[in-house]
């Protein structure tokens, strides 16, 4: 067919132009008037004429990267927490107001239909975010990008709490329909599991496998304040054959849809349970399914411009988001000499000048491994080419290095103790150019300790590049009260270039400006209390300190901790109720994973010791414990904005940065935190007198296991801790079922407490102490929670991408017209 100019439409975006526009999707598109339309509806068409403003500049971006002949990245991930998009598109084109006023003249209310708008289920916690805010990043500085995952039909799981505990439900997000989704029925790719190999030719041939074919979506990525895009392409599984009609016609219509369902649950759930056999087999599966799909996909999208590979690495940056995505490495290699026979030499140089990989945790229990059995099983050539990259690996290190059999057992990419393994970070930094970091902190401690022996070799291949957050979504858009304050005030630049934030410390004296943002703050509080209220029927006092810790809920992060000092808290405030308290709301927010029995049991023993505080007549308002259920990016613009107290308390050594911590001080909450991940960069830019650090360091925690560490002498000699461990020991929480916290009790006490809940815990009392003495002084509290805004501007997912772009992909900005 010849290509001719499509005359379409060019929409503008006055009021009236998206009047029109809602009016015609909601004929042309929904199929529906205003007299039958629901509430969803609207949102439907409204979304679909947003979208209909994105598709011209996502075209013409495409076509200049074509026309550049770009260097593109590839960023692999297994989640994007996404949120909502309507409001952050609306905010991207600038057209915000003109939406609000286009929708209530067709009689509609925006702030409703925005509630309506489900999170995208594509993901759980800091990764996934991290990853939807590099996107928006790539996007708002030009750097041509695409984002690749998996398009979960079901997410995680949405969580309610039942009296007090977890109960996991699908979550069916694409129940209505995804309006900001193109399927792309014609890309295509087969994904193969299982078979044999065999020499033919010169060539390894894969064969008598079984085949997945995957299916792309695309979702628009707008960048802020220009007309750059990006991509973001998900992965669905499709069967190679919808039935089987044979089975069907003898009646056996289970059997006629097995070999269907069994391929598509690649793609329904994000991190099935893992504590089974079948669980790790299916989380293999999805990990093989999405990288093969992508790596197809970005050879088809370089050969439409380029004959041969001579030119592929010059080209082509990919990017691993965590392990879970590094079998790209040997699916790549198995791709280029298989298929499009690249000799292996150029085609692993190519690979080690693609890759690179940034680690996201230091605790080696958490590095991912698969057993070679399984991998032969699945994979088996890829752990042939596995197998060979590691050959050749260890003979490097040996001829330049001599042979030291410890290290080369250490560094091998095939742990040879007990059950075989591979060792899927070994193999990311063996096949990458960089390897990163997420804080300074974390990288030092990543070439210390866990990844030492490859630091030595390759001393030049790791870096560091702090986490940033973007502050569209983080505050322009989660908190309008705050951030139309500092638009008066500074202008609106800070959305481009957060470092514009550092002006207000010129106003952190002001009367005025502390009482303004004061009330910005408390009008936040006032909207996260009328939510809170229509779920809990509690009321809230919004002068009361709101103490959060939002996260994933894991032994690591010392919920724990938080939850003992409540107990002990509530203790005090019983033993004399007459002392005048400062009103605290401690909140809690997090999943915990389905078949993670011991973080189940602590959402548990928050709900428990919640149910007691808050029905305890003594305690009144002096203190509300709440857990809010099924945290996830709209719950977090919520109840973010609202914190007075930021909980950053995981053991000093375990978190790799945290973004929680950097959107909380964004939108001025004081950290009470460890000198832990990005804590301690948060501290070195607002100052160590608007923070509130305690506890061991990593040099610390190390020098306490190796000399000995006895939590049990310490439940001994701190009585109000004593009685706060006892009080879970014997049940007072759960009279119900007096054992059912006796885990927690001897995980802390007898078996050694491994995150050092305890090592920490009087030094924790000690800082909220000061924290109490801090509120006391409202206007001393409302400056540091100024200096904490002012001194966000480092934490920029922009300047994140910018490092990234500039020192490991090797990327430049697209050139706009």
């Amino acid at each position: 067919m010849t290509a001719v100019d499509l005359e379409f439409d060019q929409l503008n975006s006055t009021v009236d132009a998206l009047r029109r526009s809602i009016s015609n999707r909601m004929m042309y598109g929904v199929g529906k008037d205003a007299v039958t339309a629901r509430p969803q509806d609207w949102l439907h068409a409204a979304a679909l004429a947003v979208r209909d403003r994105l598709v011209a500049r996502w075209m013409k971006t495409t076509r200049l990267q074509y026309e550049q002949d770009v260097k593109r990245v590839y960023y692999l991930s297994m989640e994007f927490l996404i949120g909502r998009t309507f409001t952050n598109a609306l905010l991207a084109l600038g057209i915000y107001d003109q939406m609000k006023e286009a929708l209530s003249g067709l009689g509609v209310d925006m702030e409703a239909l925005t509630d309506l708008e489900p999170d995208a289920a594509l993901g759980n916690g800091g990764l996934g975010r991290l990853a939807a805010c590099f996107l928006d990043s790539m996007a708002t500085l030009g750097i041509p990008g695409f984002g690749y995952g998996i398009r979960y039909e079901y997410g995680m799981f949405r969580q309610q709490i039942v009296d007090g505990e977890q109960l996991e439900t699908p979550d069916y997000w694409l129940r209505a329909g995804n309006p900001w989704e193109f399927p792309r029925p014609e890309v295509q790719y087969i994904v193969h599991f299982g078979g044999r190999t065999v020499q033919r030719d010169g060539h390894v041939e894969w064969i008598e496998t079984q085949h997945v074919n995957a299916m792309a979506y695309d979702t628009v990525i707008p960048g802020f304040a220009t007309s750059a895009t990006n991509t973001l392409r998900l992965w669905s599984a499709r069967a190679t054959e919808e039935l089987d009609l044979s089975a069907f016609n003898k009646g056996d219509y289970r059997r006629a849809v097995d070999a269907k369902n069994m391929s598509e649950n690649v793609s329904r759930l994000l991190y099935p349970d893992d504590s089974t056999p079948a669980g790790r087999e299916l989380r293999l599966r999805q990990e093989y399914f999405f990288v093969s799909a992508t790596m197809q996909d970005l050879i088809r999208r370089y050969q439409r411009t380029h004959s041969t590979f001579g030119r592929f690495a010059e080209k082509v940056a990919v990017h691993l988001n965590d392990t879970h995505p590094v079998l790209a490495i040997p699916e790549l290699m198995r791709l280029l000499v298989d298929v499009h026979h690249v000799p292996w030499a150029k085609a692993w140089k190519d690979i080690q000048q693609m890759f690179s990989y940034t680690n996201h945790t230091l605790m080696p229990e958490a590095l991912e491994t698969w057993d070679v059995e399984t991998l032969a099983r699945l994979l088996p050539r890829h752990l042939e080419i596995i197998f060979e990259i590691n050959a050749e690996f260890l003979k490097h290190v040996s001829e330049h290095s001599g042979h030291d059999v410890d290290m080369i057992r250490r560094i091998s990419l095939v742990d040879e103790y007990g059950q075989r393994r591979v060792r899927m970070a070994h193999l990311a930094i063996v096949a990458s150019q960089k390897v990163n970091g997420v804080s300074k902190l974390h990288s030092q401690l990543m070439t210390r300790d866990i990844f030492s022996d490859f630091a030595k070799i390759w001393p030049e291949r790791f870096t560091n590049v702090t986490n940033g957050v973007t502050p569209r979504r983080w505050l322009a858009q989660s908190s309008t009260s705050m951030s139309h304050l500092i638009d008066e005030q500074i202008g609106t630049h800070w959305r481009r270039d957060l470092f514009e934030l550092g002006k207000l410390r010129d106003l952190r004296d002001d009367p005025s400006f502390i009482h303004a943002f004061h009330e910005a703050k408390r009008q936040n509080k006032l909207r996260l209390i009328q939510r809170l209220q229509q779920h809990t029927k509690m009321t809230f006092d919004p002068d009361a300190l709101f103490d959060l810790q939002v996260k994933r809920i894991h032994e690591y992060k010392r919920q724990l901790l938080n939850v003992l000092h409540v107990i002990v808290r509530y203790n005090q405030i019983r033993a004399n109720p007459e002392r005048e308290w400062v009103p605290r709301v401690v909140m809690f927010a997090g999943k915990a994973a389905s078949a993670y029995r011991m973080a189940k049991t602590i959402i548990k023993l928050i709900g428990d010791v919640s149910k007691a505080v808050n029905e305890d007549p003594i305690i009144g308002d002096k203190l509300k414990v709440v857990f809010v259920p099924n945290y996830g990016v709209s719950v977090a613009e919520l109840i973010i904005p609202a914190a007075d107290l930021s909980e950053q308390i995981s053991m000093a050594g375990t978190e790799a940065s945290g973004t929680g911590n950097m959107k909380l001080a964004l939108n001025g909450a004081l950290t009470i935190g460890t000198m832990d991940g990005a804590n301690i960069e948060i501290c070195d830019a607002v100052g160590r007198e608007n923070i509130f650090i305690f506890g061991h360091t990593a040099d610390q925690v190390d020098e306490l296991r190796a000399t000995g560490y006895r939590p049990r002498e310490i439940y001994e000699h701190n009585p109000e801790l004593k009685v706060a461990l006892d009080q879970i020991r014997t049940g007072f929480f759960s009279p119900d079922d007096p054992l059912r916290f006796s885990d927690i009790f001897h995980t802390l006490v007898d078996w050694g407490d491994h995150y050092m809940v305890l090592a920490d815990f009087a030094a924790f009392a000690k800082a909220q102490d000061e924290v109490d003495k801090r509120y006391l002084d409202r206007r001393s509290w409302t400056k540091s929670a100024i200096e904490n805004v002012a001194g966000m501007g480092q934490f920029s997912s922009d300047r994140t991408i910018a490092e990234y772009a500039r020192d490991i992909w090797k990327v430049k900005p697209l050139e706009l017209e």
